[in-house]
């Protein structure tokens, strides 16, 4: 193909460009290249010639409302979806802002026209760290009334908390209270949100298409773009191949803690340090035979197990699809339709009853308590929420370990009511996992959790456990790009000996000056014990001078007892040496926090 000047639009100049240009392209290129060009004619921004449209046969000008998508997460599952719906927005030609909750100005809300809120539930229902400072604006007097805004929020939680999608229930409330008009209901999502996130995400659509008379148009860059690379995620997982599985312990320790190594290659997923590896296990197969027995079911009828009329036989179902090693307070509800056992109905007029009930209990004893069954092997079955994927903090740099990840998982073991029992996840990666088998995974973005952009900028990482995965990848990050920051390590275990996790990395990293400091802690070789904080308050003044210097603070671990120890430390140190008040204090931690200068990935 050879443009001619001559019976173009085109200037001798851009004739020539666009000759070099289309030589050196393929036919695949081409097509991709006249479909990209056709959506931006549907796409791109009105001329002074098309700034009207007919109605009617009248002309009226087109309407064009602003559309403001805000995110809280944790981790990262409302950012991967508030990002997927704002591209989505724009190719149907809609005005979209994207903002993580904690870098909107809140002040901007009754400027706002349509509002999309999707935001996750946090610990006992607290907002996920980077929604605070909004959440806090939200329910303060200085929020503004809100006439002339509509608005819809996708709530993402945990069906066996107590709490579950409680800050989105009050955003949602709330937003109300200030006189918004609610675009769309909210939805409330389990942990397993697909489905329920795509009804929600249909709803709003078809609202905003309706008010602003728009259609969506498909065009041939849609169908093209990517069509030779497949593409994996949380829908689509990877089967990926495990190259090594190694106890990080030594003999004698009372905890186990694997060190996987899991081949990307043909993936074409990619990740940064701090974010986290999907795995979506499988169910330990002699429980789901003790299940299938205690119930009297046909391990080979053919079960449905989604929308999309997939069938497997029941067994395999119960294996790889359902979860069936935790309860929750909605789905003891489902089930006492099919009992007339009166003692579940008297146990769920109690939450504290039912709260003491679950822990530690899986199906196999609900089943065993509250029989006989009166129900179909399919209608009982279909009462249960699809297996969730459990995340895992990445422990490796991917610059350093080209199509590879690394991960550190600690074995959940434990005795309850007569029976010995291990995580889901953990516990098929120890037991039922070797090299050369493979885990289906996804990579799930973290934004919460990065490295300061300044490779000068100081780092403190604070971490207990498998805490220590992300600073693992953190300082092979650090090594690859030559980075010229100070890093200080505090590490807490039960004993040097046997749980000194990645001992040698550590030293190696600390002799050739990637790592500039290192305190440990290991509670049980000492008669007082001694944690992770109690390293940090011998160390306040340096700490103190670190923060001062601009260093970035990073803590992950357990958030119930680990991390809040860590923030209370943190609090005394900011007052001891920096002669400040409880408030002062708070407000100078908040403050590292708005600036990335305070992150937490805790569980």
């Amino acid at each position: 193909m050879h443009l001619n000047v001559g019976n173009s639009p085109f200037n001798p100049k851009q004739a020539d460009l666009l000759n070099q240009l289309l030589s050196s392209m393929d036919h695949h290129q081409k097509i991709w290249l006249s479909g990209y060009l056709a959506a931006s004619q549907t796409t791109a921004a009105p001329t002074d010639d098309t700034k009207k449209e007919v109605q009617g046969g009248v002309e009226e000008p087109a309407a064009s409302r602003q559309i403001t998508i805000l995110y809280g997460s944790h981790t990262g599952n409302c950012e991967t979806l508030a990002e997927e719906y704002t591209e989505k927005l724009k190719k149907q030609g809609f005005q979209v802002k994207l903002h993580d909750m904690d870098e909107y100005k809140p002040k901007s809300l009754k400027d706002e026209e349509d509002l999309l809120i999707l935001t996750s539930t946090h610990g006992d229902g607290d907002p996920p760290d980077n929604a605070l400072s909004f959440y806090d604006f939200l329910f303060s007097k200085r929020a503004p009334k809100l006439e002339n805004v509509r608005f819809s929020v996708l709530a993402l939680g945990d069906r066996s908390y107590e709490f579950f999608c409680q800050t989105g229930k009050e955003i949602d409330e709330r937003l109300e209270e200030l006189g918004a008009e609610r675009l769309y209901p909210r939805v409330d999502c389990d942990l397993d949100f697909d489905d329920d996130a795509e009804i929600w995400w249909k709803g709003v659509t078809d609202k905003l298409e309706s008010s602003q008379n728009k259609r969506t148009e498909t065009t041939a860059s849609t169908s093209l773009q990517g069509a030779d690379r497949p593409v994996y995620s949380k829908k689509a997982p990877f089967q990926a191949e495990v190259l090594e599985n190694i106890n990080l312990n030594g003999k004698g320790s009372n905890k186990e803690t694997r060190h996987l190594e899991i081949d990307l290659e043909g993936s074409n997923l990619t990740y940064e340090p701090g974010d986290s590896l999907g795995i979506y296990p499988k169910n330990e197969e002699t429980l789901v035979d003790e299940l299938i027995k205690e119930m009297n079911w046909d391990p080979e009828l053919s079960i449905t197990v989604n929308k999309e009329g997939e069938v497997r036989a029941l067994r395999e179902a119960l294996i790889s699809h359902y979860e069936i090693t935790v309860l929750t307070k909605p789905l003891l509800e489902k089930l006492a339709a099919f009992t007339k056992d009166s003692s579940l109905k008297d146990l769920l007029e109690s939450q504290e009853q039912v709260k003491t009930y679950i822990y530690g209990r899986d199906l196999l004893d609900f089943v065993k308590d509250f029989g006989p069954w009166e129900a179909g092997e399919e209608e009982f079955i279909g009462a249960l929420r699809k297996i969730p994927a459990r995340l895992y903090s990445i422990a490796s740099s991917l610059r350093a370990n080209p199509e590879e990840v690394h991960l550190t998982i600690g074995t959940v073991r434990y005795d309850s009511y007569g029976r010995k029992r291990t995580g889901v996840c953990s516990g098929q990666c120890a037991e039922r996992t070797e090299a050369g088998d493979q885990l289906s995974v996804y990579v799930q973005k973290n934004s919460s959790f990065k490295l300061p952009q300044d490779q000068d900028a100081p780092i403190i990482m604070i971490g207990a456990g498998t805490g220590i995965a992300p600073y693992r990848a953190f300082l092979e990050e650090r090594e690859e790009n030559e980075a010229a920051g100070k890093s200080w390590l505090f590490f807490g275990e039960q004993h040097f000996v046997t749980d000194f996790l990645y001992q040698i990395e550590w030293q190696k990293w600390l002799k050739e000056g990637v790592l500039s400091r290192m305190d440990v802690a290991f509670s049980r070789d000492t008669d007082e014990k001694v944690y992770v904080q109690h390293r940090m308050m011998e160390k306040s003044k340096e700490l103190f001078e670190w923060i001062q210097s601009g260093a970035y603070i990073y803590v992950c671990g357990d958030e119930k007892y680990m991390a809040k120890d860590v923030q209370d430390t943190l609090l005394t140190i900011l007052k001891n040496e920096g002669n400040l008040s409880n408030e002062e204090a708070e407000a100078y931690l908040t403050d590292l926090r708005k600036n990335k200068r305070y992150q937490r990935d805790v569980y």
